[in-house]
């Protein structure tokens, strides 16, 4: 296997503001853009040949990785002028493929983070004499996926979007977002138009009598879609928990990008990264949080599970739990921030005016 197709299109809007200014794959997780380690896992399953559809911010994506060459690949960027959907933007890059009819060819979605097994995946698929094979992952609330039920021998025997009733939950297992198809099946993907591969070109195939083998790898698998599992997901890389190349030094409780500042006592736990050109003054603690590169903490300010974006500035003594802060933003000194807010780029709070505690 040499080839694989990246989706990388996707406007992000539930990571949002952490998108505003970047496409998601483009976010920073343990130090560098999400998107590297992926680059780097199918590289070292024997990738040589990646295609990325792009779309939103597509223009960000070149300058950045160029040729591929540093990372050992040969990388081609193909832009959608309209969103075609999953399908549609794996049909769109077709002609950029160069695999016989029934090579196989890797798609991977561009906001999963897993340790999946890729070379057990394509042997899979070799093996089985599948049309597509997918990655299967099995989670313990399937309500928010789409069910992928298999017979026996692992061959797929329906796809059911998001059930909502106990009846409607046969299996739990979920399309994880990882495939191989055989290079002649994404010729038959209708062009030009935006097709879902989950909604409709897997069940047209099932329907047509193609062969869909699944394979369940329940190793790693976290879905990059909200901040907190971006946040997560940041921190698991760092400490080891998610494999991955591409992690910019040793795995650990902490990984400072060279031209970060910290204190000598503040204190960075849990994954915790601090990005190029930022700094973290005395007294303050960070855990399991991602600084981006210019970000500015104060001191005595306490962050937990949450992401500071780029040239952000928290002030002294703040505590910020499961929050996300946008480019720019500045909270205030003696603010209380909690789980689920999202404070905008370059928005101002004031010192001591979002509080759930007393003032005393």
């Amino acid at each position: 296997m040499t080839e694989a197709i990246l989706l990388v299109g996707g406007k992000g809007t539930r990571l949002r503001p952490l998108t505003v200014n970047t496409p998601k794959p483009m976010v920073r997780a343990a130090g560098v853009p999400f998107l590297t380690h992926q680059l780097a896992r199918a590289r070292a399953a024997g990738v040589d040949h990646i295609v990325l559809a792009t779309s939103y911010l597509a223009e960000v994506f070149e300058p950045h990785f160029g040729d591929g060459s540093a990372l050992g690949l040969t990388i081609e960027y193909v832009t959608e002028d309209e969103p075609l959907g999953t399908g549609g933007a794996i049909r769109n890059v077709a002609s950029r493929l160069h695999s016989a009819p029934d090579d196989p060819v890797l798609v991977f979605n561009g906001d999963i983070l897993t340790g999946l097994d890729i070379r057990a995946l394509v042997d899979t698929h070799e093996r089985t004499g599948a049309d597509v094979s997918l990655h299967l992952t099995k989670v313990t609330d399937p309500r928010a996926y789409g069910l992928v039920p298999t017979d026996g021998t692992g061959k797929v025997l329906a796809f059911l979007e998001k059930p909502q009733t106990p009846e409607e939950i046969v299996t739990d297992q979920i399309n994880a977002g990882a495939y191989v198809f055989r290079r002649s099946v994404i010729d038959t993907i209708p062009a030009g138009r935006p097709v879902s591969v989950e909604r409709e070109t897997f069940p047209d195939l099932l329907s047509a009598g193609a062969h869909l083998q699944g394979m369940v790898d329940s190793t790693y698998w976290l879905d990059l879609g909200t901040p907190a599992a971006f946040v997560r997901g940041s921190a698991d890389l760092v400490l080891g928990r998610a494999p991955s190349p591409a992690v910019p030094g040793r795995c650990g409780d902490r990984l400072i990008l060279p031209t970060a500042r910290v204190a000598p006592d503040a204190k960075l736990t849990g994954g915790t990264v601090v990005g190029e050109g930022a700094s973290v003054a005395e007294g303050a603690r960070v855990s399991g949080s991602t600084i981006l590169p210019g970000a500015v903490i104060e001191p005595g300010a306490v962050i937990t599970d949450s992401l500071i974006g780029t040239r952000a500035h928290i002030g002294e003594r703040s505590i910020l739990t499961g929050t996300v802060i946008g480019d720019g933003a500045i909270i205030g000194p003696d603010n209380e921030l909690r789980d689920g807010i999202r404070v905008w780029c370059d928005a101002r709070i004031p010192a001591g005016a979002v509080r759930f505690s007393s003032d005393q």
